[in-house]
């Protein structure tokens, strides 16, 4: 725990005033008309035997979810189940209840020598997966695509599965969620339950972390004795811990910011406010911490080759950036080539 000095009043008042305003982010996520969905596919146990039969009952489910949309007034959820249900996409397992649940793999998983889990951070639901923005690279579904794209790039017979791991509620920025665990906890149980399960399915293959913003908490607490290879950790705010070594892993930890992620302005600390505790640790990017760095991003004006600018917080897999081409090096097991 690190123990405020007079410097940091100003964080404590500004993060209690983040605690009080986010108070009523529940009461209006409640008020909120949940978009009519099915429960989900009832799915054999993962293995590599099962995941045309998961992919196929998951394909049925989603469109089955579209159509309750439709029907419920809500087309624009409807129009985004059908873009997920098409033929080419599998997913693992989906959930389109509330903000929903989705694990889609890009690749094929059975014959993967290296499969790399895409976790995602705050405001990660349904509806933002695939969504159309100015910086579409900064939603999972485009992410993903960006990232095994760009493995393909770099070494086109490499057997790489990518996956798209929404398999726990990432907490709403603007709540008190993102800045406590309770939603880490939750996700690092999902997590720990999901590779396992990956392993059982493909023990040959190396698993790697790749977590963003509030997914590098998740990772995080996930760590302790978790059979992966590399855990990656980009535009953070904090892991959890205080160094890399109190992750409990035998993994490759690594850490990367762009020069313009905001997040690089969030005190890493712990304060204890209003009977909680409000942040989340160390900065994963310091010396102190511990972590292998990877550049990932200079905030310049882009570049070829995976050597370009971009460097904001939602850029880490943006194609051409120096973060996305180090992301797939890592996926890769290419760790002697990631540019530090």
């Amino acid at each position: 725990m690190w123990t405020p000095g007079r410097g940091t009043r100003l964080w404590r008042g500004a993060l209690a005033g983040l605690v009080i305003a986010a108070l009523s982010a529940p009461v209006s996520a409640a008020a909120r008309q949940a978009v009519p969905a099915p429960a989900p596919a009832m799915l054999p146990v993962l293995s590599t035997s099962t995941l045309k039969t998961r992919y196929a009952a998951n394909r049925a489910n989603i469109l089955q979810a579209a159509r309750m949309a439709d029907k419920g007034g809500y087309h624009r959820r409807a129009a985004a189940l059908r873009a997920m249900a098409g033929s080419t996409r599998t997913f693992l397992s989906f959930d389109a209840r509330g903000e929903g649940r989705a694990v889609e793999v890009l690749g094929d998983l059975a014959t993967a020598r290296r499969i790399s889990v895409l976790v995602p951070g705050s405001d990660t639901t349904l509806d933002t997966y695939d969504a159309h923005t100015p910086k579409p690279h900064a939603r999972l579904g485009w992410a993903a695509r960006s990232l095994k794209e760009q493995i393909r790039r770099l070494d086109p017979a490499a057997k790489v599965a990518v996956v798209a791991w929404l398999g726990y509620a990432p907490p709403r920025l603007t709540s008190t969620d993102a800045v406590t665990t309770g939603r880490a906890e939750d996700g690092a149980r999902a997590l720990r339950a999901f590779v396992a399960s990956v392993r059982r399915a493909n023990a040959a293959a190396q698993v790697s972390l790749l977590c963003h913003s509030y997914g590098s908490v998740v990772c995080g607490r996930a760590a302790a004795g978790l059979a992966v290879a590399d855990i990656a950790m980009f535009g953070s705010p904090g892991a959890g811990v205080e160094t890399a070594a109190g992750l409990g892993t035998a993994a490759r930890v690594w850490a990367g910011r762009g020069a313009r992620d905001w997040i690089g302005g969030v005190p890493h600390l712990s304060l204890p406010v209003l009977g909680t505790t409000i942040g989340l640790g160390a900065d994963p990017v310091s010396g102190g911490f511990g972590a292998r760095p990877f550049a990932a991003g200079d905030g310049g004006h882009g570049g070829h080759g995976g050597h370009g600018g971009h460097g904001g917080h939602g850029d880490y897999l943006a194609p051409g950036s120096a973060s996305v081409a180090n992301l797939a090096r890592i996926a890769l097991g290419h760790d002697r080539e990631v540019t530090r």
